[in-house]
């Protein structure tokens, strides 16, 4: 017998870099699965390839990444940690898309100086932007490393996506059209929209998010140029203040640079209560609900130029949707489920900026700009046999319905269970001829549905859930997959709530064991949560 000569072991992390034996050997074994002709790094090197990692004292957990969680507390688990952890810790938690980045890219880029906008996480708000502000003014009181650390490199240029992948290269397609979903006696609005594609060439996998760039309501934007004093057709960066106001600025909510603007063009009162509004507080307990006109009307005696005011508005920020179409189903067309959001405040009717744009704002043919947020983490499964379990009441049937659809014309051989709940039956069933349809075929292998407003007692797709507690069960030990979609600050936390419990009853496991193995389906990619 031959003796086989074992191959040179590669040294590419040194022994001087702060990793364990292990983690040396495992780092070892991938750069060197990567690279043919590896190169063993210096010292100097391995100490920058580990530069914010432990190399800052930092562990890379991340328990405050919640969504649920208020921001108090998000900021006292990051306390200690780095900068860059504690900006993370300063977003929404929800890895949307909608910055263009997740929660830790965007926190990196922000401590990297790569990033200088601080206000692109939509969900958070004011309140992340309030506290990124906060943090970002200590980026150069953060202690130096040792001198002999390495300088940084030099950033690497920036690499612009194709476009239509990035907000930051949105692309034109065209609207199709609308029809509400809801029926006579519901209390909801909520519309099918439909986009064609096949001009701009782009296309998407089922799990991905679409974002939209809406354009603000004609009427609103007089209303706020009647109350500034000044001309439509008075120019603002090249353009009419009523262009930029329709489709550059954001009207809501009021940023605190518009307060401060204020602020320095009053004095007395007036200016204390702007200052007091831009540092946060809230004089007189209405900053929750004031946009930008109702500050023009709050602070009626004050008319900034126009120039100065749009300078002191937030740049208008795309919105995202689920896609409830599938590529492979139809391809050259999108399509989204959209619930209409208006509602009054102070008498005045105020109305959701994508949703009502979409709903009445934009006509069959127009252009849009649109692009494609690639899905961090919610995909179907890469076996197509593997069974999967859909959580998605309301809108939040979106993207199982594109799930449905993609495998129906894949001719994947999954089974599926698709949990579905609204008000009332009768008016708020969505898409129920299709998904009808889908289970007399056999795609559909389970249709479970509940409906809050049909009885006497408010019933929910958790505790449907509960109800054929024993099947889901069933299913999760035969390897099923189980999805999420909607909100997150009660119905995933209850589903959540509810599947521990099932996962305890019939899983002979204790609470905390049932704990432990829901957290692993996540681990595992078996639990997977599109929740906003």
């Amino acid at each position: 017998m031959n003796q086989i000569t074992p191959p040179p072991k590669i040294e590419i992390i040194p022994s001087s870099a702060p990793f364990s034996e292990a983690q040396r050997s495992w780092l070892n074994g991938f750069f060197a699965g990567l690279l043919s002709d590896a190169t063993p790094l210096s010292a100097e090197q391995g100490a920058a390839v580990m530069e914010g990692a432990a190399g800052d004292g930092d562990d890379g957990e991340a328990p405050w990444h919640d969504q649920t969680m208020p921001m108090a507390d998000r900021m006292k688990l990051a306390e200690g940690r780095p900068l860059r952890r504690r900006m993370m810790a300063a977003m929404a938690q929800q890895d949307c898309g909608q910055c263009g980045y997740d929660c830790h890219n965007y926190s990196e880029a922000i401590a990297s100086k790569s990033e200088a906008r601080l206000n692109l996480c939509v969900p958070g708000g004011k309140e992340t932007a309030r506290m990124l502000k906060s943090l970002y003014e200590d980026i150069d009181k953060v202690p130096a490393g040792p001198s002999s650390a390495p300088a940084a490199a030099p950033a690497a240029p920036a690499v612009v996506a194709e476009p239509g992948r990035s907000r930051d290269n949105p692309i034109a397609a065209t609207f199709l059209s609308r029809r509400l979903l809801n029926k006579k006696g519901s209390e909801k609005e909520t519309w099918h929209i439909e986009f064609d594609l096949s001009g701009c060439g782009l296309d998407y996998v089922v799990g991905d998010s679409f974002g939209i760039f809406a354009r603000n309501d004609v009427g609103l934007v007089d209303q706020i140029i009647a109350l500034l004093g000044a001309s439509h057709t008075t120019k603002v960066n090249g353009k009419t203040l009523r262009e930029v106001l329709i489709d550059d600025v954001s009207l809501s909510p009021a940023p605190d640079q518009l307060f401060e603007l204020i602020s320095f063009i009053t004095g007395g009162t007036t200016r204390e209560k702007a200052r007091a509004l831009a540092q946060g507080e809230d004089p007189d307990g209405d900053a929750a609900t004031l946009d930008v006109m109702a500050v023009l009307q709050k602070f009626s005696g004050v008319r900034p130029h126009p120039e100065a005011f749009v300078e002191a508005l937030d740049p208008l920020q795309p919105r995202l949707y689920s896609i409830s179409s599938s590529h492979n189903a139809t391809p050259g067309k999108l399509s989204l489920t959209v619930d209409c959001v208006r509602y009054v405040v102070n008498k005045r009717k105020r109305l959701g900026l994508a949703s009502t744009f979409l709903a009445e704002r934009i006509n069959p043919g127009d252009a849009l700009k649109v692009y494609v947020q690639k899905a961090h983490g919610f995909a179907l499964p890469q076996d197509p046999k593997t069974p999967i379990i859909m959580i998605g009441p309301g809108t939040g049937v979106a993207p199982f319905r594109a799930f449905l659809l993609d495998r129906r014309a894949t001719g994947a051989p999954g089974k599926n269970w698709l949990f579905f709940g609204h008000q009332r039956s009768d008016c708020d069933f969505f898409y129920a001829d299709e998904l009808n349809a889908l289970k007399t075929s056999g795609v559909l292998t389970r249709l479970s549905l509940a409906w809050s407003r049909d009885g006497d007692k408010k019933f929910y797709v958790q505790d449907r859930m509960r109800e054929v507690g024993r099947e889901l069960w069933t299913w999760l030990a035969e390897g099923a997959n189980i999805y999420v979609c909607g909100d997150a600050k009660r119905m995933a936390k209850d589903v959540e709530r509810a599947l521990v419990d099932i996962v305890a009853q019939f899983g002979a496991r204790t609470t905390d064991e049932a704990v432990s193995f829901v957290g692993e389906l996540k681990k595992q990619g078996r639990f997977q949560q599109d929740v906003y």
